[in-house]
């Protein structure tokens, strides 16, 4: 009896898990400055309970969202840029508010730039 209760309790707390994620499925786009000049991104994002997959765009190209991650309003996931034969790792940290995302990009060893992206409806 204990067990089914205890098997019941992890189940509900799953569930719910997946009821207060954050609701990120969809096209963002965000601009953001940079040392040459702005540039567009537009990601499109797929949430798998506390996995994030999908896809960025820029003038750097189509590249994988990897390693995403949700945790409630928290997200972050890795891009990586290919720069004329040099890999650039980007790491991307969020908090969703709406159809906000404020997001900070590390950018390799370049430094770390702020920006707000905004859901494309």
């Amino acid at each position: 009896m204990h067990r089914t209760l205890v098997r019941l309790l992890l189940l509900a707390a799953f569930a719910l898990a997946s009821v207060f994620a954050a609701d990120i499925d969809g096209k963002w786009t965000a601009t953001y400055d940079t040392q040459n000049g702005p540039i567009t991104t537009t990601w499109e994002l797929k949430a798998d309970g506390a996995k994030l997959t999908g896809k960025a765009n820029s003038s750097f190209g189509e590249r994988a969202v990897t390693e995403g991650k949700i945790d409630g309003k928290e997200v972050s996931w890795v891009e990586v840029i290919d720069a004329q034969g040099t890999t650039i790792r980007v790491v991307c940290k969020g908090t969703l508010n709406g159809d906000e995302l404020k997001l900070s990009r590390t950018v390799g060893e370049f430094g770390t730039t702020e920006t707000v992206a905004k859901r494309v409806k």
